[in-house]
């Protein structure tokens, strides 16, 4: 199974594709993050976003897509934007007719450490040991994006107590 993780951003928004291997492994396939313009009017950002994440679909061809779960936060604005990101996320994977997942950050967490409540530094190394790779991928919404493709590669929607998930049908 091949899966693209992504941690919803409006200035940088964390793109990473695994697949699975036997023995319940997980192998690095490509990573990277997509940015807008923080100056840039909000329908541009979205459309910088939307046009990254449609090419990483094009190209990647997952078998499915994990993005993180929008939560409450403080900061209204952060969680607004986080909120339209993964919208357009949804819609592009809709119309191509891969389904989406959406993962709570303590279920990435207990999956790729096996606690919930591991801070960042700790899921990031995780990531990069699971995936045998030299250092943490930089930056952080990189690694985030690895960590939500591993999970849902470990824990399916059937059996992840906080995982929703949406089916994406083609539009006709």
């Amino acid at each position: 199974m091949r899966v693209l993780g992504i941690d919803p951003g409006l200035t940088r928004c964390g793109l990473g594709v695994v697949e699975s291997r036997p023995g319940r492994r997980a192998a690095l396939v490509d990573v990277g993050v997509a940015r807008s313009a923080v100056e840039a009017e909000l329908p541009d950002r979205l459309l910088a976003i939307g046009v990254e994440v449609e090419r990483w679909l094009d190209r990647a061809r997952p078998d499915a897509v994990a993005l993180e779960r929008v939560f409450a936060q403080h900061n209204v604005r952060t969680v607004m934007g986080t909120a339209q990101v993964s919208g357009v996320v949804m819609v592009a994977a809709a119309a191509r007719g891969v389904p989406v997942t959406l993962h709570t950050p303590s279920e990435v967490k207990a999956a790729v450490t096996g606690t919930g409540r591991a801070p960042k530094a700790q899921v990031q190394q995780m990531v990069a040991r699971i995936l045998g790779l030299d250092e943490v991928p930089k930056p952080a919404d990189a690694a985030d994006a690895l960590a939500l493709g591993i999970c849902h590669l470990w824990r399916p929607a059937t059996s992840a107590a906080g995982a929703q998930g949406t089916h994406g049908t083609a539009a006709q």
